[in-house]
């Protein structure tokens, strides 16, 4: 359902006079069950590239071989193919049409996440990798396998359907989007792959009913930003802690008290924000009290302000927790991927075509 309506969207959308903003043209039944049925025709083709990039997954810009086979396709189906987009595993398919029209994007990502799969299925990704300094697995936790799926299909679709199409589709293949703050995006936009687009489309898998789209004009996801506490105690037995500073008491607390700024700090009337420690280490041995602890986590949030206040709590809160204890800690905040805006004149042009599409399931 979801890879259709990503279609619907591009045929309807080339079909205006004026770039993607232009009137809505007549719907077009014929060439609609057209694309139905080629998409019904490669469902069991997307399905079986799902399953084998589940299967050999590859974390953030050493992408290298899901990009092969991406560029492969594309250059299979006769587009213009540009390969290591950025200095960066990105490809980029470009798709000219047989009539004038604008120029859009369709763009998904390509990279995995350092995640132990536990479900026991047929393609089950059995790959390992070091992180962080600890051994775990790798796995498509996040959709990007479906992503980069659809979107291949949606080229060999499209690709048919060529002497129809009016204008062009640029499909961009992104590395590394769990890697910001510049991710693989900014090489790729950097590299001038936006140059000449009239609109972009993307989309993201999630839980929820089954083929039901959900979309909303304005920001459509949070901004993302990282950060790392490093507490400096002082090392000392565990059986003596009066001699040391503990690390791990006072990180604690740390952790503990960020829990607060959200909801003691933030107005949530402006806007829904989460702080998340993802990670904390400190200490090897069991009767060791360590030196240093650190912890890494996640920032969301809608609105600048908050961004910010969040970030200047959680130096307030870290560094005066660790003071009162006798530590010290270091606060970094990284400034990660900024706010999806959906253009609310883009979102009232094409929600007719995604309520179609949707049908039962809806499309809210």
């Amino acid at each position: 359902m979801r890879a259709r309506g990503v279609l619907a969207a591009v045929v309807l959308m080339c079909t205006g006079t004026d770039p993607l903003l232009a009137q809505q043209p007549p719907f077009d039944a014929a060439l609609q069950a057209e694309i139905d049925r080629r998409s019904a025709a490669i469902t069991d083709k997307v399905t079986a590239w799902r399953h084998d990039i589940h299967q050999h997954p590859e974390l953030g810009y050493p992408e290298r071989r899901t990009a092969a086979l991406v560029a492969a396709h594309l250059k299979a189906l006769g587009l213009e193919v540009q390969e290591n987009v950025g200095g960066i595993p990105g490809v980029v398919g470009i798709l000219k049409g047989g009539k004038p029209g604008p120029t859009v994007a369709l763009r998904a990502d390509m990279d995995a996440l350092p995640v132990t799969e536990l479900v026991d299925v047929p393609f089950k990704s059995t790959v390992r990798t070091v992180y962080n300094g600890v051994e775990t697995g790798v796995m498509h936790a996040c959709g990007h396998d479906m992503h980069t799926a659809m979107l291949m299909g949606t080229a060999e679709v499209l690709a048919g359907l060529k002497a129809k199409l009016p204008g062009t589709v640029k499909f961009l293949f992104q590395p590394a989007e769990d890697v910001p703050p510049r991710g693989g995006a900014q090489p790729m936009i950097d590299a001038g792959v936006m140059r000449g687009v009239d609109g972009v489309f993307g989309l993201h898998v999630g839980p929820g009913k089954l083929g039901a789209l959900s979309y909303r004009q304005g920001a459509i996801t949070a901004a993302a930003d990282g950060f790392r506490i490093v507490v400096h105690g002082k090392q000392t037995h565990g059986a003596a802690p009066a001699r040391g500073v503990d690390p791990i008491v006072v990180s604690a607390e740390i952790v503990t008290a960020l829990q607060t700024i959200v909801s003691r700090s933030v107005d949530l009337g402006t806007g829904p924000a989460v702080v998340t420690v993802g990670a904390i280490h400190g200490g090897l041995r069991e009767n060791i009290i360590p030196d240093s602890v650190w912890m890494i986590g996640t920032i969301r949030t809608f609105e600048p302000d908050t961004r910010r206040l969040i970030g200047q709590r959680m130096k307030t809160l870290a560094t005066n927790i660790a003071a009162a204890h006798g530590a010290t800690a270091d606060v970094q905040v990284d400034l990660g991927y900024s706010s999806t805006i959906n253009h609310g004149a883009m979102v009232t042009r094409f929600s007719p075509v995604l309520s179609r599409v949707a049908g039962a399931a809806g499309a809210m």
